[in-house]
């Protein structure tokens, strides 16, 4: 039952929900216009890949100073000036004339939503303190993030089709605009309940090793590669010896929130890997054009997001290891349809393995993020949601660069589809082992 006090913060978990819509939106919605993209600005293939790495890369590199710096300012002031800048840079990519003034204005609301993100989620659990509405709460929140994914490339497609790419950027600023009066409305001021510091060393470590190991893996870069272990390795160091760290490094050693991340991180890094291979296999291997194939993979999509409120409303009931359980068995089943797919093999036949990762998804996301954030304290939300969202942005890029690399050029046939078989093998593969690690880490209840 929802209680009266859960209906009047309603506003304030929609205008919160409305900044994740944003963030989760331009992850999908400007693969669709690459190609428009790369004729007007006369931008080959490598540069069209920074216009979408460029907000990505960002993203996961500064999630956590975002989180910490809301611990420390207030997280309604963080989500503010988050939305801000998300919203210049976005009138900034619809205003490029080159593309590496696209690019840096990509970078920009990179940025912008690395500050917003985790201040949303902090904000949702600070409103709904007790357990059952919080879990209400965050079904919510995660189903618009799905329907947001969702949106994304039947978005961008039509509105490509319509006005070219450049409205695609224009819409985000009227939303920004509303989600920014929707904040300063609604969401009560932050104090935060001890005096702390900007952990600044932490913060440039954690973006440089998150930053350079994204590149390494997208570009395949190995002098990237070192220059991460050797920031990763300084920002343990540092965390170790620092008064007052970003990363407080005894928030690791709770069982449960250790093991819930890490089943987050293998839920996007398949499930955002698996996004691209399958659009891939929809374009280059049944022919179908980029808005067919947005409309094919929605099946995927459609669950995910119906299924988020219902999700947070049984994890409320029954605790988030059932329902992570059931999400991963799912969804382990249907990567394991991959297999059947062959080089006459039709749209049907890829429906399953879509329709079971949706609804296996649906059913993880809210209750991952409920165990993730369950036993932190109150004056630590920030960096508690920043550490699950860096976990599952960083994972879902590294998924996108080795799902691609497995599954190969598409141009030809047989080695894709053969790519394809052991994408799917492996990915079933991760989630039978993050089954392992819900029994042992998550509690029952």
């Amino acid at each position: 039952m929802i209680t009266h006090a859960a209906r009047s913060k309603t506003p304030l978990l929609l205008a919160m929900c409305a900044g994740m819509f944003l963030v989760q939106l331009d992850v999908t919605v400007v693969n669709v216009a690459l190609p428009t993209i790369g004729t007007e600005l006369r931008a080959g293939l490598g540069a069209q890949q920074w216009v979408v790495d460029g907000y990505s890369v960002v993203l996961a590199a500064l999630l956590l100073t975002g989180g910490a710096l809301g611990d420390v300012f207030g997280h309604r002031r963080i989500v503010h000036i988050g939305l801000t800048i998300f919203g210049a840079a976005s009138a900034l990519c619809a205003l490029a004339g080159l593309v590496p003034w696209l690019v840096l204005a990509r970078a920009g609301q990179g940025l912008g939503a690395a500050l917003l993100l985790p201040g949303t989620l902090a904000v949702i659990t600070g409103a709904y303190p007790e357990r059952r509405e919080r879990a209400r709460a965050l079904g919510v929140w995660a189903g618009i993030s799905a329907v947001a994914l969702a949106a994304g490339p039947l978005l961008g497609g039509f509105v490509v089709a319509a006005w070219g790419w450049r409205p695609v950027f224009w819409l985000n600023v009227p939303v920004v605009v509303l989600a920014i009066l929707a904040t300063q409305r609604f969401v009560p001021p932050h104090v935060p309940t001890a005096r702390r510091r900007v952990d600044v060393a932490g913060a440039l470590t954690a973006a440089l090793a998150l930053g350079s190991g994204v590149f390494a893996v997208i570009d395949a870069n190995v002098v990237a590669a070192v220059l991460a272990v050797v920031a990763v390795a300084a920002f343990v160091v540092i965390e170790h010896r620092a008064a007052d760290p970003m990363l407080p490094l005894n928030l690791l050693r709770s069982r449960a929130t250790a093991g819930a991340n890490l089943v987050a991180m293998a839920m996007n890094f398949v499930g955002l890997g698996s996004i691209l291979v399958l659009t891939l296999y929809l374009q280059r291997v049944l022919g179908a054009d980029s808005l067919v194939a947005a409309l094919e993979v929605f099946p995927m999509f459609l669950p995910l997001s119906a299924l988020g409120p219902l999700s947070g409303r049984l994890a409320a009931r029954f605790g988030p290891r059932p329902l992570m359980l059931a999400g991963l068995a799912l969804g382990a089943l249907s990567l394991l349809n991959l297999l059947r797919l062959g080089p006459d093999s039709g749209y049907p036949a890829l429906l399953p393995t879509m329709l079971g990762l949706g609804v296996g998804m649906g059913l993880l996301t809210p209750a991952v993020v409920t165990a993730a954030v369950a036993g932190i304290p109150a004056e630590r939300a920030g960096i508690a949601s920043g550490i699950n969202n860096t976990a599952r942005q960083a994972a879902g890029a590294l998924g996108v660069a080795v799902f691609g690399a497995a599954a190969g050029e598409p141009a030809h046939r047989d080695a894709f589809l053969t790519g394809l078989h052991t994408v799917g093998l492996a990915a079933a593969a991760l989630w039978v082992a993050a089954i392992a690690v819900t029994l042992v880490t998550v509690p029952a209840r």
